[in-house]
Order: structure tokens, then sequence, then C-alpha cells
């Protein structure tokens, strides 16, 4: 027997998925046609959710998501965070160098959880909450690169980048593919060249472990 479900409940987030997609907002009548359902319904989807802050009607009456989502993604760091942690950690020790989970925060990519190798004297420092345009790193170019694939591995499945953030650092990082709302990658930083063939596989089975505890 298929689950129980609920219709509105399903239809207001799907309210919020195309709104998300659609940074110049959307009016009532554009997202009643998108989701091909009846305008007032819509209509009273929406008011629903600017009653949750979730959804902002600007005065052109486009809509756009509301602050309410900011809260709740808050909330959703410090369970990715702590569920990265373990296999961020067992990386950046097997490979000596600074692991990273990035995750796309706009344009950017927001440095989202930090781990720096427990024995190695000199190391890439990151700052947690540092972003920087996705183009600019390994980290960013996996994430691009997996759009591109669109859910598919990559082939082989880690970016190389050379001269990686201000320091200058050699970076390897792998996409987390899996994760439904997710775009995510894993990488190492380090300061000296890393030997991608031993490196990358390390990398990449760190990053489906991520994906794996998130899904």
């Amino acid at each position: 027997m298929a689950a129980e479900t609920s219709q509105t409940l399903d239809r207001g987030l799907r309210v919020l998925e195309v709104v998300a997609d659609a940074p110049e907002g959307l009016t009532v009548t554009e997202l009643a046609a998108a989701l091909g359902i009846g305008r007032t319904v819509v209509y009273r989807l929406v008011v629903t959710l600017e009653q949750h802050a979730l959804i902002r009607r600007s005065s052109d009456g486009r809509c756009r998501l509301g602050l309410g989502v900011l809260a709740l993604g808050r909330q959703v760091q410090p369970v990715v965070r702590d569920t990265a942690l373990p296999a961020l950690r067992l990386l950046a020790d097997a490979v000596s160098a600074t692991a990273v989970l990035t995750i796309v925060d706009g344009g950017d990519g927001l440095s989202a959880v930090v781990v720096e190798p427990a024995r190695a004297e000199l190391h890439v420092g990151v700052r947690p909450g540092s972003r920087q345009p996705l183009e600019n790193s390994a980290a960013g170019r996996a994430i691009l690169a997996a759009r591109t694939m669109a859910g598919r591995p990559l082939d082989p499945p880690w970016v190389v980048a050379t001269g990686d953030g201000p320091q200058g650092a050699y970076g390897i990082a792998v996409p987390v593919l899996g994760v439904a709302g997710l775009e995510a990658s894993v990488s190492v930083l380090a300061l000296r060249e890393l030997v991608e063939a031993e490196v990358g596989p390390r990398v990449a089975r760190a990053a489906g472990e991520i994906a794996r505890a998130l899904r």
C-alpha cells in the first residue's frame, strides 16, 4: 500500500521549490502555471507560507523566499557538520592536509566544516564560514562539474586545482552526490603538491561516506 501523504503539504513544498529556483520572484499567476494548480489554491498556499515567513511578497506582487527559510537553514548546518566531521577527520589525518566540506550558498562556496590535520606542522588555514566564488577553488569547480554531469559521477571523480585560495594551495575536491537539496563537495588543501592517484580516491571515499550519511 502506498504511504499516505498530504496533498496540501506537498503543494506547499513545491511552491517553495519553484520560488527558490526563481531569484527574480514569481507572481501567483506564474506560480499556478508552473505548478499546474489553480490560482486560488496557489494564492491560499502563498498566504499561509507568508504567515510563517517562508514566502514574502513584494509591492509588485512577486513571491520570493522569506527570512523564515534562513532560520530553518541555520538549524540544518549543525546536522551537516556533525555528520561530516568523522569522515573529514580521517581524511585530514590520512593525507596530512586540511579537509573541508564546502556547500553552495547563493553563488558562492561556503566552507561549512573545516578539519586541520593533527600532526602536520604546516597546513593550510581555512576559516569556517569563509566563502569565495565557485569558480575560484577546487571545491567550487567540483560542484560546477557535478552540475554539468546532472548527478552522474565525474571521471575521474575528483577535480584538481593549483593556487587554490589565498595561500596558493594545492587542492583536490570531489562533489557530494545524491543528497536532495544539497550542493556540496569535499576537498583537501595542502601547501605541497598532493599525489593525485593516492589522495583523489581518499577524497572520493570521504565524499561518498558523507553523502550516504546525509541521505
